[in-house]
């Protein structure tokens, strides 16, 4: 693949970070914040349809939508779901923690805080919320993060409801968990200021470091996603939604620029062509005895047809390759897949190997008036899905020789390529919500966030000057035991080395022996630290007591005398010492008390003493 020039390409890149927050309840009721580990209790079923928005404009995704027609099926759950989840009793206040937590966020990039917060309802068209909108607030604007030395934008923050998790999906039907749906969300929007794919990804990582660095935000697979808005010139803005591992995500985003400028040398020639579409024509007389498998089963399960739509000046261009193993005809069939058929066959793929004979490709020319320079494309199967699926197909078509099409897409991670969603959603699915106060916000709720906000620099610059080592600062910086090991530094005085070490080495050792150290709360991590830090028990006593994993802090006492690792120090050390000494040499005496008393005596301590 040859190195792209992004600059001179006109490339635009944004990106929409989506961070759970580590909340008690959801955002909109008392419902836990947590994913539920039960079997659902109940479903409803919802189907949707089209309306017009505040602006008196149908969205163009929503009417997307409505033309599938698939019904959406929702699992609820004990303690994880109620009546708010599924539209049917009004939201209760706004969770004032996650507010908080958000505040927090735009007061970690310098950013502007509304006078008053306005909730709105933002139209979602996949089925996702039972509403078939997500409440939102914008809590926050034009701030900025200092980013390779320049400051990058951050447009905006918005504290939002989760949507629902897919348990499964098909053509017709979607099912979804609603225990996710409600739970506290911050969505960060950039502005459309990064120069190349791999910056996006340094970006995404920067950011999300941020996120972690509160210490208020969910972990975990699927906790945090980072959708990608690209562009390039005489192309369009594709939103690329849901990226979970960010290290595929620069070479998702080449392919997306690749995909692009392959759509634009399509349509110059599709337009030097005066290419046209036309509309779908019943070709079942023609087709309805074909040996053509894929075709006689379609038309054998249902009562069905055979459509096919001619393509005026499309020969050859239908399978022209895009992305790799991916061609224009792939891009019209996604679009075809979503009326709930398998896929289009068309023109530019080897038909002969479908099993069609000479004689019917003449006839079906003949039928749809289709010459040499142009193309076709058929499906088969119920009337009327036949008939969604070449209208949308016919869109796509069309698009091509119009215009690179503003699209929502997703990622297959295994190709890494972009695959058609839907058409890019517009201003029409905002509009305000009138069940949600608004809420204003005074000057103590402003400074509280400040003072709670997050700097990485300056939190990479402690944790050189506390740890002193390259390696367990970086891993520090990521490490979930972030948190505990300030409260720790700052609150015992035990050196920060001393600290990560049996934060990230001695507690992953004690955990691959399959000791239960995930089980010690913070208290008892805080107690273990304190003892050491009075000179109660020494340094090898702590990896001991980890492995015994006291889990509350009055367990460490108990374990210390248990596990008999109270420290000798002192005079009852200088005994040792002397005794240890008669008739040995000093090292001699050392290998003889640590042997005993390796867990009570401080090393250093032991070593002045006998010399």
């Amino acid at each position: 693949m040859a190195v792209l020039d992004y600059e001179a390409l006109g490339f635009m890149c944004g990106l929409e970070i989506h961070q759970r927050l580590e909340t008690e309840h959801k955002l909109f009721c008392s419902c836990d914040a947590r994913l539920s580990n039960d079997v659902s209790v109940a479903e409803v079923e919802r189907r949707q349809r089209a309306v017009a928005g505040e602006l008196g404009r149908i969205d163009l995704s929503a009417a997307f939508e409505t033309q599938r027609g698939r019904k959406f099926v929702y699992n609820l759950f004990r303690n994880t779901t109620c009546m708010v989840d599924i539209d049917e009793e009004p939201p209760h206040e706004l969770n004032p923690d996650a507010l908080a937590i958000a505040l927090q966020i735009v007061a970690s990039f310098k950013g502007w805080v509304p006078a008053e917060l306005e909730p709105m309802r933002k139209g979602v068209v996949d089925g996702s919320d039972t509403s078939a909108f997500q409440r939102t607030l914008l809590v926050g604007h034009d701030g900025y993060l200092e980013f390779r030395n320049r400051r990058l934008g951050i447009t905006s923050v918005f504290l939002e409801e989760e949507s629902s998790g897919i348990e499964h999906s098909d053509g017709s039907m979607v099912i979804y968990n609603v225990d996710r749906l409600g739970i506290p969300l911050v969505e960060i929007d950039t502005e459309p200021e990064i120069r190349s794919p791999e910056e996006a990804k340094d970006l995404a990582r920067r950011i999300g470091l941020m996120l972690r660095l509160t210490g208020r935000v969910q972990r975990g697979i699927g906790s945090i996603r980072q959708d990608v808005n690209v562009s390039i010139r005489g192309g369009a803005r594709v939103e690329i939604k849901g990226f979970q591992e960010l290290e595929t995500m620069d070479k998702i985003i080449e392919s997306e620029v690749q995909r692009q400028l392959a759509l634009i040398e399509i349509k110059k020639e599709l337009q030097k062509r005066n290419a046209k579409v036309h509309p779908p024509v019943d070709v079942t007389s023609v087709l309805g005895d074909t040996k053509v498998k894929v075709l006689r089963k379609s038309l054998q399960d249902v009562e069905g047809a055979v459509l096919a739509s001619r393509l005026e000046g499309y020969g050859g261009l239908l399978g022209r390759e895009i992305n790799p193993g991916r061609r224009l005809g792939s891009e019209i069939s996604g679009y075809a897949k979503l009326a709930g058929v398998g896929g289009i066959i068309h023109s530019d793929e080897d038909l002969k190997a479908y099993g069609f004979d000479d004689h019917e490709l003449q006839e079906l020319r003949r039928m749809i008036g289709a010459d040499d320079e142009d193309a076709f494309m058929l499906v088969a199967g119920e009337k009327h899905i036949c008939e969604n699926a070449l209208a949308l197909a016919n869109v796509r078509a069309q698009q091509a020789a119009l215009e690179v099409p503003n699209e929502t897409r997703g990622v297959d991670s295994k190709l890494l390529i972009t695959t058609f969603l839907r058409p890019l959603p517009g201003g029409a699915r905002m509009y305000p919500e009138t069940d949600v106060r608004p809420i204003p916000i005074g000057a103590e709720v402003h400074a509280e966030a400040k003072r709670q906000a997050v700097d990485v620099e300056k939190t990479v610059r402690r944790l050189a000057r506390e740890i002193k080592n390259k390696q367990l600062e970086e891993q520090m910086l990521w490490s979930q035991q972030l948190g505990l090991f300030t409260q720790i530094v700052e609150k015992t005085g035990v050196e920060g080395s001393t600290v990560a070490t049996v934060l990230l080495d001695k507690m992953t050792q004690a955990r691959r022996m399959g000791k239960n150290v995930d089980n010690i709360s913070d208290a008892a991590m805080l107690r273990i630290f304190d003892e050491y830090a009075k000179g109660r028990i020494t340094k090898a006593a702590i990896e001991e007591l980890i492995k015994q994993a006291p889990e509350t802090a009055e367990a460490v006492s108990g374990a210390i005398r248990s596990g008999k690792l109270e420290r000798i120090k002192g005079r009852e050390l200088e005994k040792l010492v002397r005794e240890a000494k008669k008739g040995r040499g000093g090292e001699e005496a050392v290998r003889e008390i640590m042997s005993k008393h390796r867990f009570n005596v401080d090393g250093d301590e032991l070593n002045r003493l006998v010399k």
